[in-house]
Formats: structure tokens, sequence, C-alpha cells
């Protein structure tokens, strides 16, 4: 086997980052693994996709992590562990392909730039939750809305709205139509979507100069944190505390929550079986499990990177995925009370519907102003939710940030500049979703990952196991970890895992065109610059590659396609490395190449 080195192509040899440090405790990689759990525009958006089908309809997604989800995230891991850099480096494996890290690093800030809405949201009911009588309670209700003159809320049922449906078999459905308070306080802030309870496309863009105080307050949040925890350690600690904190709460929130009227009925739905909800999990559950990758795909590769050489990835893969089940179903039993409440107040009048919009975010401040102490409620549970967001963010700006200084060496004496120049372009951006048609139609740019993530994940599965090859990524993992990673998961995940993820990218086409074709033309355009065209790098960093260079075609279509500069940082790793591979020369070369760079 013949390693090629950027040295002998003419560019300029790959150089670690010495200064890139690793987390305090390995346990510290699995606490970051499970904040990406915490998307919250996943759990925010897909209860009706996901978590309407219980417990049983989660049961598929167990087979799943056995089929895929583990075994590609013990790749992603490995690719980051055994070379210790970021999702842009990591791809010296197969340089030709190396497009795929600068791709992720555009889904990611595509995904930052609408996520501070998560935060803000969240931040919104904190801050009001101060408020002696909380405006979104009945009681509160009255100092700010006229309920003769608007549409009927949850707070006066006898004041109810007929509004007609009409469909194909031309049956007319009256149905009464009841709003929660809480959503239509939020709504207020955009007098649009105040009147239309949904924006006109055809109309102007309306700025929220109060959204725009708290995406300020957001962002300064974030800049905080990396100005005070800038360094992997302290990172890692913080991450660490934050995620804890964020599940203690989210299971004090659960339980409170189960002295709401109904919510028993809710739980106890949850965990009935339903033959019909499970056989709608065996092909619903497969999509939300690309959501364990993170927002930008390559999160788990960067976050790995700053392990040490011989950590147990494939029994931290099981880890992290149990305890990301374990968040989902939380969530969705969360859900599911809520929905209950709203429906013991329908009285089981079946033409009538509670309009309990984003459920998690929105339509919970008013179930919360029905409980004993609602203001401290509010804020405890509103204070889970802020903290999620911010363990996302952060995680996902720390994953780009550290990917960027392993690939360019030369942004490596600017990370103060270069950290907070990116996180104030980002605030800039954010901005937009200040607006009415930002605050409303992001959901666009967050179903898009379905499609991209499967898209990544086939050409990640082509790359390390049918261009680097099987028989390398088996020796490398068992150099690494001393345990074999077997030949049966190997086998699933060249042949059998690869026609899920083409079920997935066809079902992410659709979600995707169908979201965008409702949205607003401004979310189309970005979707364009920060999705679709970045996917062209892939191929274009290829050829770019391969011009740079020589010989014919064919031969320097292979020097691409080989591992460059691919060894473990660590001298010590690297030697045995030599002995492993027998391919003593060339690592020497290496060896020195590296010495005389650092």
């Amino acid at each position: 086997m013949v390693y090629e080195t950027s040295y002998n192509a003419g560019l300029k040899p790959f150089s670690p980052d010495p200064n890139r440090g690793k987390w305090e405790k390995p346990t510290d990689y699995i606490f970051a693994c499970f904040g990406l759990a915490l998307k919250l525009d996943v759990l925010g958006v897909s209860y009706w996709y996901f978590f309407d089908m219980g417990i049983f309809g989660m049961l598929p997604y167990f087979l799943y992590m056995v089929i895929y989800l583990v075994p590609i995230m013990v790749i992603h891991s490995f690719m980051g562990q055994f070379s210790s850099s970021g999702f842009m480096s990591a791809f010296r494996l197969a340089p030709f392909f190396k497009g795929m890290g600068y791709v992720s690093g555009f889904l990611t800030i595509s995904m930052l730039i609408y996520y501070s809405i998560f935060a803000a949201v969240p931040l919104f009911f904190m801050i009001n939750s101060f408020r002696p009588t909380l405006p979104w309670s009945c009681e509160g209700l009255k100092s700010w809305y006229n309920e003769s003159a608007g549409p009927p809320t949850t707070c006066n049922v006898t004041m109810l709205r007929n509004e007609t449906y009409e469909y194909e078999n031309e049956t007319h459905v009256q149905l009464n139509m009841l709003h929660v308070p809480s959503v239509l306080y939020f709504y207020q802030h955009f007098k649009n979507i105040e009147e239309e309870q949904y924006p006109d496309l055809s109309e102007d863009y309306e700025l929220s100069w109060h959204f725009v105080g708290l995406f300020a307050i957001v962002w300064a949040m974030i800049a905080f944190i990396f100005y005070t925890f800038s360094e992997t350690a302290k990172f890692g600690k913080l991450i660490r505390f934050m995620v804890i904190g964020t599940i203690v709460l989210l299971l004090v929130c659960f339980v409170r929550f189960l002295f709401l009227p109904g919510a028993h009925l809710g739980v106890k739905k949850y965990m009935t079986p339903d033959a019909a909800k499970m056989a709608m999990g065996s092909t619903s559950t497969f999509i939300m499990v690309l959501q364990a990758f993170g927002a930008g795909w390559g999160s788990i590769i960067a976050l790995s990177s700053f392990n040490g050489f011989r950590n147990n990835i494939m029994s931290y893969s099981w880890i992290i995925s149990f305890g990301q089940v374990f968040i989902y179903i939380t969530f969705g039993m969360v859900s599911f009370m809520l929905d209950h409440y709203y429906n013991e107040i329908t009285d089981e009048n079946f033409n009538t519907i509670v309009l309990s919009h984003w459920i998690l975010f929105l339509s919970s401040a008013t179930a919360l102003s029905s409980l004993g102490w609602a203001n401290l409620w509010t804020f405890i549970y509103y204070t889970m939710l802020l903290m999620a967001a911010l363990i996302v963010i952060s995680t996902q700006i720390f994953t780009v940030l550290q990917s960027l200084f392993d690939e360019f060496e030369e942004l490596r004496g600017r990370k103060q500049q270069i950290t907070f120049g990116l996180i104030g372009g980002l605030a800039v951006f954010s901005f937009f979703f200040c607006t009415n048609h930002g605050i409303v139609f992001f959901s666009a740019l967050s179903l898009d990952a379905i499609f991209t993530h499967s898209l990544l994940h086939l050409l990640l599965i082509f790359v390390v196991l049918w261009i680097y090859g099987r028989v390398r990524f088996q020796r490398d993992i068992e150099f690494m970890l001393g345990q074999p990673f077997v030949a049966w998961k190997v086998f699933i995940l060249r042949f059998i895992a690869p026609i899920i993820l083409v079920i997935c990218l066809m079902a992410g086409i659709g979600i995707s065109s169908m979201e965008h074709s409702y949205s607003s033309a401004v979310v189309l355009v970005m979707a364009v610059f920060l999705v679709a065209l970045p996917i062209l790098a892939i191929p274009g960093y290829g050829l770019y590659y391969l011009s740079q260079s020589t010989g014919t075609i064919g031969d320097r279509l292979k020097r691409t396609l080989r591992p460059t500069d691919w060894y473990p940082v660590e001298v010590e790793h690297r030697q045995q490395y030599e002995v492993a591979v027998g391919n003593t020369e060339m690592t020497h070369q290496l060896f020195e190449v590296t010495e005389d760079v650092n």
C-alpha cells in the first residue's frame, strides 16, 4: 500500500495545530454529542412527524441504530479521533472528497443563521414571566386583547366562531377554532401575522425591533461563552454542565406537567401500543435518526477529534445513541401532555379544534399559566429551552471554528478575531428572522437537512468503505482501539444502509420542495446559496485537487483518491502506526516533513 504526501505532490503538507487541546474528561465528548439531540427545530416541528406515533412507534429507531446509526457514528468518530482534526482536514483520508468538509461548514452556518430563534423565543417568555400577571394567562389576556372582536381563545370557549371546510367529496364540515393566548401574544409583535394569523407572501417585510433586541442578547451570550470558555477543556466542561442542567430541568418539568388536566391521558396514549402508529414509525424514524449528527453533519467528526487516541468510540457511540433517544422520548411525552391538556379544554367536542401552534415553544406558555406558581414554572421551563438552544449554537460554532483552524494554518494566529468576526456576521444575518416572513418560514431551512444529511452519509459510506476501503478502515480501527469493526457491520453499511439513505434522500427532496413552495422568496434564495450551491463544492474541490496533481488523468485520479498525510498526529502513535502498516520508508518521510513544518 502506498501513502501519498502533500509534499510529494508539490503542495504544503498538513500541519497539526499543537494548541487545539483535548477534552478535560472523556465523557465531555459524550455530553457534547448528547447536546446535538437538543436541536430544537426537530423537536419543535416534528410532533406531527415523529412524536405522535408514541413509544411503540419509536421501536424501529432502535433497529435503525443497529443498522446504520451507530456504525455511521463510529465512522464519524474514527475520522476525527484518528486524525485529530475537524471535518475539513479529516478528509485527508481521500482528498478528492475534501469538499464534503467545506459543504459541512456551509450547512452549519446556514443553520446558525436562523437558529437564534430557538433562544430568542424562550428569552421572550422568560423576560415577560417577571410580570405580576402573565399576559398570556386568561386573566392577563384581558389587558391587551379584545376577544369580542378577535378570534375566540381557550380562555372563552363559549365565544366560538364556526369555520366551514369543504372536502373533495363535497362534505361540509363546520369547525370551532380556538386560539391559544400565548401564541396570539407572540404574534402580536408582528402586525401582519396578528391580523392574518399567517403572513401574506405579497406583503412587505415587517421587522420587529423587540425581537431584534432579543436576538442581540442571544448573540451577546454566545460571544460571552467564547470569550470566557475559548479553551477546549473549559468549553467541554461548560457544555457538560449545561447538558446535565438541561436534562435535569427537562425531567423536573416533565414531572410537573403530569399534574396538568388531561396530561395523564397524553402519557397513557404515548405508552399505548397502536399498530398504525408503529407502522408509521417504521418509515418516519429513519428520517429522525439523521438528526443525531447535529445540524451541520460534520459535528461528530470535529467533536471526536478532541478525544484521546485510544478512546473507545464504539461503546461511546452506543451510549450517545441511547442518550439521544432518551431525550427524544422525554420531549415526546411532554408534547403529548401539552396536546392533551388542550384536548381536555374541548370537552370531547369533535367540531372544536385548539390551534396549539409550535406547542413546545408557544402554546406551552398558556398551559404553564394554569399551574400554581405559574411565573416560576414558566421561567424554569423556558430556561431549559434557552439552555438547549445555547448548547446547540455554541457547539456548532465551536466545531466550525476548530475545523477552520485545523485546515488553514494561517488563521491560528488570529483565533480571537476569527471567532468574534464569525459570531458578529451570524448575528447580523440572523436579523432577517426578526421579520414576519423569517419568523414563520425558517422551518424550510431546517427541513433541508433531511436531504443534505442523507446525501453526505451516502457519500461518506462510499468514501470510507469503498474508496479508502473496508480493509484499511478495519485495520485502522483495530490499530486505534485494539478491537475489530466486525464484518457484518461493514456489510450492512456497504449494502443495506445505502438503500435506507436513498429513501431518506428522496423524502428530503420532496419535503424540502413542498416546504419551500409555501415559503418566502428570500428563504428560498438563502437555501440555494447556503444549502444547494455548496453541494457543488464536492466535485469542484475534487477537480481542483486533480488539476494540482501531475501525470496522466488516470495517475492523477488514483493519487487524489489515495489517503494523503493520513496518520496519527502524536509521534508515539505515528511510529506504532508505521509498524502496523508496514510502510517504514513513507512513514519516516511523513515524520520528517511534519516535524520540519512544526
